[in-house]
């Protein structure tokens, strides 16, 4: 029987044990300590509340129920040995088991705010996943990394966006930007992700995907509401489509290591904002080899200052961590990015990377492109098949824009 007894109070001694933080009874240790050396008297025995008080910063209430029990009886016993006054060392303890109870009471509702805050970031971190689904790193003939950043650490999300889906019409992906933040900007970011995924399943022309999402937003969004974004395309091998709509212009990397910005032929406004402008975007077609690589980020990456309020050089530290693996390349520049702001981002920040690897058995399986009465258009001539109506009002420029960029082909629509 004795040792049932002994062994039920073994493991109640291992519990409180077990809740009590080591750094507040350390304190309450010293703090004895020096009072045995220089003699108590009622000089050093308020400090023990120390005790209780920090303990409700690291520990649960019984944790700090324990350390407020352990300074109590151990200011008694040096109070006693000493000869403090009853009234005094009836008043210093009285003072340390209110500190003791406000603590366990602060710690109890830190618990309480730490499990809702937990509890919120789970389902922001299932928001996240749903809204940006992780980017595999292989799509299609592509090797691809994506590194998002929230500027509210706790939200997991924010008004940045990125998509990218294999589609009959081949891979195609989206990097945006809304404006604004908190939970307007996430919502339009959905719409507009939302909007992409199934409009690049369905439409054959990367022109008729983003005038989809313009149509939606002119229906969802306020009058000052936008997003900037940039679409892409890959139809064909040794082909990249490009739709910029007001946003930064992505950065194609050669195979030689050359870092050059697609600044868009003719400047479009942002989506949500057509019906302002007569401007329209335009379809920009670069040669795309093997060993090429495209990075869509959004202005929270280039925007971001230092102390000395420099923005970080995005094009300079690309050519600088460019290397055969995307994700490789994105972990050193992110890395870089976070050193360059001091630790943490005041903006919402997306990188996309795209690199095209030597042809592979996956390259004979991108389609063919698609005319406008469905059939395929045949992959003899090496180009892009453009529409009858397309090549009606296609402005077309052979060679080598301003940019420095090879260009295939510039096409807007009526």
């Amino acid at each position: 029987m004795s040792q049932v007894r002994n062994h039920g109070r073994d493991r109640v001694v291992a519990r409180l044990a077990a809740g009590t933080p080591a750094l507040p009874v350390l304190i309450v240790s010293v703090i004895v300590l020096v009072a045995v050396v220089c003699g108590a008297g009622t000089i050093w025995l308020p400090l023990l509340a120390a005790g209780p008080a920090l303990a409700a910063t690291t520990g649960g209430p019984r944790g700090v129920l324990c350390v407020g029990l352990l300074a109590a009886v151990l200011g008694a016993t040096l109070g006693t040995r000493d000869g403090v006054p009853g009234h005094e060392l009836t008043a210093v303890l009285s003072a340390l088991v209110a500190v003791t109870l406000a603590s366990g009471l602060a710690s109890a509702l830190r618990g309480r705010r730490e499990r809702v805050l937990a509890a919120v970031r789970s389902v922001a971190e299932a928001a996240q996943h749903a809204l940006l689904k992780p980017v595999p790193a292989t799509v299609g003939p592509f090797q691809v990394a994506v590194r998002y950043s929230a500027a509210a650490a706790e939200a997991r999300i924010g008004g940045d966006l990125y998509a990218l889906v294999p589609t009959p019409y081949g891979v195609r992906l989206i990097v945006g930007d809304v404006r604004g933040k908190g939970l307007p900007a996430v919502g339009t970011a959905a719409l507009v992700v939302g909007v992409f995924r199934e409009a690049a399943y369905d439409e054959p022309d990367l022109l008729a995907v983003v005038g989809r999402i313009e149509r939606s937003l002119a229906r969802n969004l306020g009058a000052d509401d936008f997003v900037t974004a940039v679409v892409a395309g890959y139809p064909q091998a040794g082909h990249l489509e490009v739709v910029n709509c007001g946003h930064a212009p992505p950065l194609l990397v050669r195979e030689s290591g050359a870092v050059v910005a697609v600044e868009p032929a003719h400047p479009a406004p942002p989506l949500g904002l057509r019906a302002l402008t007569d401007e329209t975007p335009s379809l920009q077609v670069l040669a795309f080899a093997d060993g090429d690589q495209l990075l869509l980020y959004t202005d929270g990456v280039t925007e971001a200052r230092n102390h000395s309020r420099e923005f970080y050089p995005l094009a300079e530290g690309l050519a600088r961590h460019l290397s055969d693996e995307p994700a490789g390349t994105l972990t050193a520049l992110h890395d870089e990015l976070l050193t360059h702001v001091g630790g943490r981002l005041h903006d919402d920040a997306a990188l996309l990377l795209l690199r095209k690897p030597a042809a592979s058995a996956s390259e004979a399986a991108l389609p063919e492109a698609v005319s406008d009465d469905g059939r395929g258009s045949g992959s003899g001539s090496g180009s892009r098949s453009v529409s009858s109506r397309s090549r009606a009002s296609a402005e077309k420029t052979e060679g080598t824009a301003d940019t420095g960029i090879p260009v295939v082909a510039l096409i807007k629509p009526d």
